[in-house]
């Protein structure tokens, strides 16, 4: 029996680490350095690494693409999506000729669709095998640290070996047409040599045989790079599959883009909702102290109205709040020429101090809006029946020690919410212990998730 000494040490601990209300996350994997079943070297069959050039960098005849006549001047500040210039890969691979470098491989999205966990590794640094990956949980869900597999193959993951090939890929989402969507943002964030070495590209893959159903690319007056392009959320009935928008933040540029499937056509709204707020871009996270300026950042999808319409709510990420518009108004190209939005975009209202958050996620089952909350180290949510207010926003799960950066949150269709924490500011910013665990997935379902809390 536990003494009531070592039981009021073990209380102040977790107050110590974080807080709980809602019934905890549940660690599902966690790995120290991420691995893969094909790690690019003997890759062959054609696509050998022969030649003397390295799989993840860029042929000397690789197409570039610049900004043009549509850029804008570079800021002093940084987003997410930024390395300051003094700091490059802190740990060097025995041959830097090395398809995988091991320190270099930081998880950001994850997406669960029946059996298969998508993970992905944007090209932030180079030794990358492969940017979009799944775990089978039916092959490998008992190991703690499992390795990746590349999707839909490994070889679509060379972006050297073809131009339509994958380059980099931040988070993915699934429809209610069991379609896998994401952006390649065509960008390789190596520090002190980004480049942009093709067009960034809406993909949708068929998840019933892994068949990419279509790629379409993101022209420069929409977006002029690919750097800001971390998420993407679609709006589709299972039954018009054809009649599918979908939503894609900039968070560098300021702008939500619309792509509408069935026209084949894109287009782009700026407000000022979509900028960072200047009193909230001061984070401190995982021991580092920084600033980011990332803007608009994450949307999601309320329930279907009487009038067929949807709300479309959003955040930047440097901000603690929230805001709103129909979906009505998004998916009319005409209003994205407008000057004058009038009270198109509403704000909702604060969650209060401390609540920056990267994705987030309206569940149908429970009426319930989750957040991954990065300074908390946890999970935020809202009963969107409720007021917006600070008092209704509650708390899922904080843990500052093991939930450092929760950089993705996704919830399928079985009602459960998946969510990556990958330390990432402690990777840009200082260096990772490889001895301890640095990356982690979660999950839990919605209907536990809000339970003792103001989503109830």
């Amino acid at each position: 029996m536990l003494s009531p000494a070592l039981i009021l040490g073990l209380i102040a601990g977790l107050h110590v680490l974080g807080s709980v209300e809602g019934d905890p996350l549940i660690e599902v994997f966690r790995w120290k350095q991420m691995d893969f079943y094909n790690r690019g070297d003997g890759y062959s069959g054609g696509h050998g690494y022969g030649h003397g050039h390295r799989p993840d960098r860029p042929s000397v005849s690789g197409p570039i693409a610049f900004p043009g006549k549509y850029s804008r001047a570079k800021r002093e500040s940084l987003t997410s999506r930024d390395t300051p210039l003094s700091i490059g890969s802190r740990v060097s691979s025995d041959d830097s000729n090395a398809p995988y470098i091991p320190y270099n491989n930081v998880p950001m999205g994850v997406t669960h669709f029946r059996g298969r966990l998508f993970v992905t590794m944007p090209r932030r640094r180079v030794g990358i095998p492969s940017t979009l990956n799944y775990i089978d949980l039916s092959r490998d869900g008992r190991e703690q640290s499992p390795k990746l597999l590349a999707y839909p193959n490994f070889a679509m993951n060379q972006f050297n070996n073809s131009a339509e090939n994958l380059v980099s890929v931040y988070r993915t989402s699934v429809d209610a047409c069991q379609r896998l969507w994401f952006i390649d943002t065509g960008m390789l964030e190596y520090p002190n040599n980004r480049q942009q070495i093709r067009r960034p590209s809406i993909w949708v893959v068929d998840l019933a045989n892994d068949i990419v159903l279509k790629r379409f690319e993101i022209p420069e007056n929409i977006a002029e790079t690919g750097r800001g392009l971390a998420s993407i959320t679609v709006d589709v009935k299972a039954g018009n599959c054809n009649d599918a928008y979908a939503y894609i933040p900039d968070l560098v540029y300021r702008r939500l883009g619309v792509y509408h499937l069935a026209t084949d056509r894109i287009w782009a709204f700026e407000h000022n909702y979509f900028n960072f707020d200047p009193l909230a871009g001061d984070l401190n996270i995982g021991g580092q102290t920084f600033r980011w300026d990332d803007g608009i950042f994450s949307t999601t999808l309320g329930p279907h109205l009487p009038d067929g319409s949807r709300s479309v709510f959003f955040h930047p990420m440097a901000s603690t709040y929230e805001f709103v518009v129909s979906n009505k108004v998004l998916q009319q190209e005409s209003n994205a020429a407008r000057s004058d939005h009038g009270n198109d975009f509403r704000v909702l209202g604060s969650r209060g101090p401390a609540t920056q958050s990267t994705m987030h996620e309206y569940d149908p089952k429970t009426g319930v809006i989750f957040f991954a909350e990065i300074q908390k180290n946890g999970v935020g949510c809202w009963k969107s029946s409720q007021p917006f207010t600070v008092d209704n926003h509650g708390t899922v799960d904080s843990n500052a020690r093991d939930m450092i950066y929760p950089s993705d949150l996704s919830i399928d269709d079985e009602g459960t919410i998946w969510v990556m924490s990958n330390s990432m500011p402690i990777f840009i910013y200082s260096t990772l212990d490889t001895n301890v665990y640095n990356f982690r997935i979660w999950k839990q379902s919605t209907r536990l998730a809000k339970r003792g809390t103001v989503c109830e």
